[in-house]
């Protein structure tokens, strides 16, 4: 069988179908976790006094490994769900399984106040883990009155003068012990049955204007001279399903319709988690559903290998064998700091073992270094890459200034030496050590089925076009964004995709007004935020190819 969507749900099924002794494979477009994984800390857990949205999800991955399931980084992009045969269209192929388990859980919500597009990434965010630092010493502004909002708004403190919590109705609506939390902090203010309208300026946030919901007055906030500030936006999620196309059933905020056990309109098709209708969206909520759908679809599964006379197929417990994810892990090893002299921790070596073992062609990678500090750092992690694979030909060439680049950049090239633009400028470390796995295999097995619309747009890119992506490394939606530029530049000789860590590149928050994460620039001039798909990366390009 197969799951989509890696968060405690997608998780919690794959433990249960893979320990029945079912082969599973567990389809993820971005970081193994989910939404959880930016939650600083989890104390209502049952069993887990403390920890953090990582650490959990973490073990639940290690535990589903441990049983022999199989993670696999790639993007669906369509489905055949009729018929005991179910068709996943994805990003790495076409694969045929007969049980589907849909976790793909849910997006941050956008609200709809005047401004709201305009201003996302120039103040306007939705995540505070990735772009808290971007507002240190401004006012903030939250909106929303539940978990995630509470959450978030504490989170902020570390980064804000002052935390504003902008609540509409006449309290918060997740439990009190929870908000209660937020009195421990003097920098948070509360205004109840209170609306943002509108906010505004050239080109960053100038003033935001304020409705009382019982008396209808409003009022205009303006920073002091000189200033800015931020707005971050926690009012609920919408569910990951619009690229479903018509199924399964879904009721009219899109959330998926199942029975008592998951089970969808579809046979052999099950959802679980945040995608589904339900009363409560939490962890401890997401992993009971995903046990729950896991147990009905292996009755399920085992009795179409019975009535088909299917033979058992032989199960080993097994590491994952995915060729992305499996490196997602180097997120705490590559941060550690220099004096450790170590970037790939021996863990993620050997799991990238069998990673490079699906290689086909070989892929130079090619670091060109100046005499910048992190230009010593890159030097180091190339120095532990080398060693990885002889898949990989690992090249160093210090204080030669004729790349078309900045420097320092590590560049990937083809084993022939074609250079398909691909590059990132820092160590690819945190979240980004996943992308640049995955860029690696894309160049050495070429981008599968990428979709025909998305095949077609790039079939008619008629001018050289650079992207510039700007991230985090603690960001976990800017990988996505970065996969998807970088197959976007494997797959057309006239787009070039390069990865900036923003912590290292100062200037370009200043001369963008970056002020959120991932930030795609196109051809040095088009900036557009937030975190993309392939084809929805495809569609902007096919935009800026008609400007």
């Amino acid at each position: 069988m197969i799951i989509v969507g890696a968060g405690p749900a997608g998780l919690s099924a794959a433990i249960y179908t893979a320990r029945a002794g079912c082969k599973v494979l567990v389809m993820e477009k971005a970081v193994v976790g989910g939404q959880i994984n930016i939650t600083e800390e989890v104390i209502n857990y049952p069993g887990i006094f403390r920890t953090d949205g990582k650490s959990l999800t973490s073990g639940m991955r290690e535990q589903a490994e441990a049983f022999g399931a199989e993670f696999l980084n790639c993007e669906v992009l369509s489905m055949e769900l009729e018929g005991h045969i179910k068709r996943l269209h994805t990003t790495a192929g076409v694969f045929e399984t007969i049980g589907v388990i849909l976790a793909t859980g849910a997006n941050p919500r956008k609200i709809g106040f005047k401004g709201e597009k305009e201003f996302q990434g120039r103040g306007v965010a939705y995540c505070a883990t990735c772009d808290g630092e971007f507002f240190t010493g401004m006012d903030i502004f939250v909106i929303g009155g539940g978990f995630a909002a509470v959450e978030e708004g504490i989170f902020l403190t570390r980064y804000g003068r002052t935390v504003n919590i902008i609540v509409r109705g006449e309290d918060f609506t997740c439990p009190k012990p929870v908000s209660d939390e937020i009195k421990k902090y003097g920098n948070i203010n509360v205004s109840y049955n209170t609306e943002l309208i509108e906010v505004g300026g050239k080109n960053t946030l100038e003033y935001a204007v304020f409705a009382d919901r019982k008396t209808g007055d409003t009022r205009v906030y303006r920073p002091r001279e000189g200033e800015s500030f931020g707005v971050f936006v926690f009012a609920g999620y919408v569910p990951n399903t619009a690229w479903m196309g018509d199924e399964p059933l879904r009721n009219d905020q899109g959330y998926i319709i199942t029975d008592s056990t998951g089970k969808t309109d579809k046979e052999g098709v099950y959802a679980a988690g945040d995608v589904c209708v339900k009363e409560l969206r939490q962890v401890v909520t997401a992993v009971s559903d995903g046990a729950t759908a896991a147990t009905a679809l292996e009755k399920y599964v085992a009795l179409v290998h019975d009535k088909y006379s299917i033979p058992e197929l032989k199960h080993k417990k097994t590491r994952a064998r995915g060729y992305g994810d499996p490196a997602e892990k180097a997120s705490e090893s590559s941060a550690k700091s220099t004096e450790e002299k170590t970037f790939i921790s021996s863990e993620i070596k050997a799991q990238l073992i069998p990673v490079f073992e699906k290689f086909e062609d070989r892929v130079i990678v090619r670091a060109c270094l100046d005499e910048s500090p992190l230009a010593m750092e890159m030097k180091g992690f190339m120095e532990e890459l080398k060693d990885l694979s002889p898949k990989l030909i690992c090249e160093i060439r210090e204080n030669e200034m004729k790349e078309d680049m900045e420097l320092p950049v590590i560049k990937l090239l083809r084993e022939d030496g074609e250079d398909p633009g691909i590059a990132f400028h820092g160590i690819p470390g945190g979240h980004e050590f996943n992308s640049f796995i995955v860029a690696l295999y894309n160049l050495s097995t070429g981008v599968k089925d990428p979709g025909k619309e998305t095949e077609d747009i790039i079939k008619n890119i008629s001018a050289p076009l650079s992207m510039k992506i700007f991230v985090s490394l603690s960001c976990t939606m800017c990988p996505e964004t970065v996969m998807s530029a970088q197959k976007l530049a494997a797959l057309s000789p006239k787009v070039r995709a390069e990865m900036f860590d923003l912590g290292h590149w100062p200037e370009y928050r200043k001369k963008y007004n970056i002020m959120s994460v991932p930030c795609t620039v196109m051809n040095d001039s088009r900036v557009v935020f937030g975190k993309k798909t392939l084809p929805e990366l495809a569609n902007i390009i096919k935009e800026e190819q008609k400007a």
